[in-house]
């Protein structure tokens, strides 16, 4: 796919192929990071697993076709995350009173200590290696952020 952009000055190139290469190594470091989370939940839990637990918890339960849509994957992918999941204890699905078709997922209680117990700890670690950061530092980037996200939205 092509897009029509207005011809870049030299400064602007050079700092979009700095922000692309600086969102790549975030998005290795991210990669790397979700198979330690995951491995600091349950020793046997995958990295993609691990994305729908945080969104089940984060949701306090969903219906597994909502996971389809937030994820971007086909049913079959995410029954088999959810399969998984609850193979390691870590959700329970029931069926949709309203659509008997339909399930609902929602993570255990285990699972909810987990996932707030793996928070806290990443939060102290950020706290610890952002410490000489101000706060007016640290809402900035986070604006940054949120603005960049929005601007490059789904791929």
């Amino acid at each position: 796919m092509t897009v029509d952009v207005a011809p870049l000055s030299a400064a602007k190139a050079e700092a979009l192929r700095l922000i692309e290469s600086e969102v790549g190594v975030l998005t290795n470091r991210v990669r790397r990071a979700s198979v330690d989370h995951a491995k600091a939940i349950h020793p046997d839990l995958h990295a993609g697993s691990y994305a729908v637990l945080t969104f089940l918890v984060d949701q306090g339960g969903a219906r597994a076709a909502d996971m389809v849509a937030r994820f971007g994957l086909d049913k079959g992918a995410v029954s088999r995350h959810l399969s998984h999941l609850e193979g390691l204890g870590l959700v329970v699905r029931s069926s949709d009173p309203a659509d008997a078709r339909a399930q609902n997922v929602e993570p255990t209680d285990a699972a909810m200590r987990a996932v707030a117990t793996l928070r806290r700890h990443r939060r102290s670690v950020f706290a610890g290696k952002l410490s000489s950061w101000s706060e007016q530092e640290l809402r900035d980037l986070a604006g940054q952020l949120t603005r960049y996200n929005a601007a490059v939205g789904n791929p």
